[in-house]
């Protein structure tokens, strides 16, 4: 078996992935995919890697848990996803991004030292990030949040390596939150690891959210009249209605933070794109690129 680990990040998935993967358990049970409900695990998981505290599980403790994550007496793949893996909200900003993160992944797959694991996580720009991020601060102000930061010191590329430092052996797989309405099948893909050509219910969720039903209805026609041969043109169809149809209040963002420019956007934008480039280099990660 192998353990899968959607880690989020915070402001971009939203539970759209696991809500899409729940909705086709059935489907994904057929080819050994395990979906379990997120009560089933998440504060499990985080709890038993407290108590551990860096040490591996024996074979009877990690028995114990996946009977309580599993319903399914086998599977070949199980699929866990939540935001709050890395860290919950409060403490993503402290010093850099997700300062724990590697260790943290490291005292969770200790949970299963003897199954192998994956790693899945969205980044998003860091001039939308932030802006978000501080939405979920429950009250802190943007000062007691960056304690010192400037927004640019903020790179994914930091949490990527710390990750991949702490956890050699696990693959990491990457996507741009913003590329997200594009890429969505290969993602979904990747995460569960169904069989090519598997139909999946809820995969034209996320775009029903960002294009006004009719531009969604033109798309979904325009995809089944001439079905794209490559994803490349699938992705060239889809950009094309985005553009066309898309709802400005959901694709874009309005910022309002203290010392923000357009001209701090603009250079966080820049940055973003060359660390996204740095990340695609690192070794042990894959990204799934628009």
């Amino acid at each position: 078996m192998r353990i899968v680990y959607h880690l989020g990040a915070h402001c971009t998935d939203e539970e759209r992935l696991l809500r899409c993967l729940l909705k086709n358990r059935g489907t994904l049970a057929d080819q050994g995919i395990a979906v379990p409900g997120p009560a089933r695990y998440r504060m499990l998981v985080r709890d038993t890697a407290v108590s551990l505290n860096g040490r591996p599980a024996s074979r009877d403790t990690q028995a114990l848990v996946l009977d309580q994550i599993m319903e399914e007496a086998t599977a070949d793949r199980l699929v866990l996803s939540w935001e709050n893996f890395l860290a919950f909200p409060q403490w993503v900003l402290r010093g850099a991004l997700y300062p724990s993160a590697g260790d943290r992944m490291r005292a969770i797959t200790r949970i299963f030292p003897e199954i192998g694991a994956e790693f899945h996580l969205a980044v998003r720009n860091p001039a939308t990030f932030i802006p978000a991020l501080m939405a979920r601060q429950r009250g802190r102000s943007y000062a007691e949040v960056m304690k010192g930061l400037h927004p640019q010191d903020l790179l994914w590329s930091d949490l990527v390596r710390d990750i991949r430092e702490a956890n050699p052996e696990v693959p990491l797989t990457i996507w741009c939150d913003e590329d997200t309405p594009l890429i969505w099948p290969e993602v979904l893909r990747a995460v569960s690891g169904h069989a090519p050509r598997t139909v999946l219910e809820g995969t034209d969720d996320l775009l029903a959210g960002l294009m006004s039903p009719e531009g969604l209805a033109r798309l979904t026609a325009a995809l089944s009249a001439h079905p794209p041969r490559t994803v490349k043109a699938r992705r060239r169809i889809t950009a094309e209605h985005l553009e066309r149809h898309g709802r400005p209040e959901q694709l874009e963002q309005e910022i309002d933070l203290p010392g923000w420019t357009p001209a701090l956007a603009e250079a966080l934008t820049a940055q973003y794109d060359d660390d996204i480039a740095r990340i695609a280099a690192l070794p042990g990660v894959r990204l799934i690129a628009a």
